[in-house]
């Protein structure tokens, strides 16, 4: 019969040995609000794959994927890519976009603030900002010379995209506005 640290009363605390202390962290990491997160996750093994990368045979297992995945071409015109990488480029630049635009501003505020006010704080910041990038492209659509794209368009066709972004971003800024009053309101009570 295996004791669990809660049973036997082991807490971080009060740790003598080694096995107790093995306890300990299995208890901390099984937690509610310790342990890692799915993201915290994702980071680790991205960190560990960057490591990785160092090691010769590694990086060119890594470049031979790249290569398969993102630099396919099209059979008998060595010069045009593949849809298919072209896509996967696509999905790789707006994750990346989005890991390091977003990411940054919550790791900084995660470091300060902790995960739950972080995520609130990250969010309403994000979509407050998408509410303003929307609400000036929809007011300052393009102008001048218009890409071919645009030609059968009329002035109200080309703002459709902006004016759904913003009505979007702005219940996302609402949503995230009443999760941080009600977490202030729990905080102040406690």
């Amino acid at each position: 019969m295996s004791t669990s640290p809660r049973t036997s009363g082991v807490t971080p605390d009060r740790v003598q040995d080694p096995s107790s202390k093995l306890q300990a962290l299995c208890w901390r990491l099984r937690r509610e609000q310790s342990g890692l997160s799915t993201i915290e996750k994702i980071g680790m093994v991205a960190l560990a794959i960057s490591v990785l990368a160092f090691i010769p045979p590694v990086r060119s297992l890594l470049g031979d994927f790249y290569d398969a995945v993102f630099n396919a071409k099209v059979e008998g015109d060595d010069d045009q890519v593949t849809s298919g990488a072209r896509a996967a480029r696509g999905v790789l630049i707006v994750g990346v976009a989005i890991v390091s635009f977003l990411g940054s501003g919550l790791l900084l505020l995660y470091t300060n603030l902790g995960k739950r006010l972080a995520f609130l704080v990250a969010g309403t910041a994000t979509f407050g900002w998408l509410v303003i990038g929307g609400a000036l492209f929809t007011v300052y659509a393009p102008r001048g010379l218009r890409p071919r794209v645009f030609a059968g368009l009329n002035s109200f066709q080309i703002r459709v995209p902006a004016i759904a972004m913003t009505l979007g971003a702005t219940v996302l800024f609402l949503m995230f506005m009443v999760a941080l009053d009600k977490y202030e309101r729990e905080s102040e009570e406690t």
